[in-house]
């Protein structure tokens, strides 16, 4: 009698019903370009990227190289310990903590509310991780005769890009807004694997490299990498990765900046 009374107090408490939020909808010609670059192959990157760095290898002066060989060969092993750095954040992939990346996944990007605004701002900010910004930046430098930064920009950029595909290709971690149902996707469906996060990596390599040249003080560093810190939550917040993509793409694109500051030690 008693469980009967249970299950009738249980048929009579309804679950309330979770809403998913809208996604937000591009149209126009920034519609058409961004679902034409979403949709390219993730090998057909992996080769532009080589053909860019080919390219980039001529172009750069013979001086650069017998001062970028100088100078590995007197910090190979510091080198070799950011490189396996790097390696242990691919590690992370691996780990038992999915339920914890869904939930923080699920925290930026599902619950409450989300203004037009916020998502435009999201979806604009994201892109200051892209390898394309990175490389008209780079252009720019050179077009105001900083060579040696555009240089170490150009190189660097090209050089990561090829890392994060390689290990895209290599570990295929699938993209959330494949896995986990009504998630919410802010502006269009990125291709490719999911770890690294390739524009978190970008975002914090270029902090890194250009905090150095220009000598910022620690106030002004900590502001540009919390900056950086925000374009990896936007990769969260509009549905493309999972925390810890981010995390190995700081780690990674960190140890790759470094390695640049080690050059511009020889260099400047």
């Amino acid at each position: 009698m008693l469980n009967r009374v249970k299950s009738l107090k249980n048929k009579n408490v309804k679950t309330p019903k979770v809403e998913p939020l809208p996604e937000l909808e591009i149209h126009g010609v920034w519609n058409k370009a961004l679902n034409w670059i979403s949709h390219i192959k993730r090998i057909y990157w992996f080769i532009v990227s080589v053909v860019l760095l080919v390219i980039v290898i001529f172009i750069v002066p013979n001086y650069m190289w017998r001062l970028l060989w100088l100078s590995l060969k007197v910090q190979a092993p510091l080198v070799v310990m950011l490189l396996i750095f790097s390696l242990v954040a691919v590690s992370l992939v691996w780990s038992s903590f999915q339920r914890l990346d869904v939930w923080v996944l699920r925290l930026f990007n599902m619950f409450g509310k989300r203004a037009p605004w916020l998502d435009w701002l999201m979806l604009g900010f994201t892109q200051i991780g892209n390898g394309i910004f990175a490389i008209v930046f780079a252009l720019i430098l050179f077009y105001k005769n900083n060579y040696i930064i555009s240089y170490e920009l150009l190189l660097g950029t090209l050089t990561l890009w090829f890392v994060v595909t390689l290990l895209k290709l290599l570990i295929h971690r699938t993209r959330p807004y494949i896995k986990i149902e009504k998630i919410r996707v802010v502006g269009s469906r990125a291709s490719g694997s999911s770890f690294p996060s390739g524009h978190t990596s970008q975002a914090f390599f270029m902090t890194t490299i250009l905090l150095h040249y220009y000598q910022a003080s620690a106030p002004f560093s900590f502001i540009f990498y919390i900056l950086a810190l925000f374009v990896g939550i936007t990769r969260i917040y509009v549905g493309m990765h999972y925390p810890r993509d981010v995390l190995g793409g700081a780690i990674l694109g960190t140890t790759w900046g470094l390695i640049g500051v080690i050059l511009n030690s020889y260099l400047f």
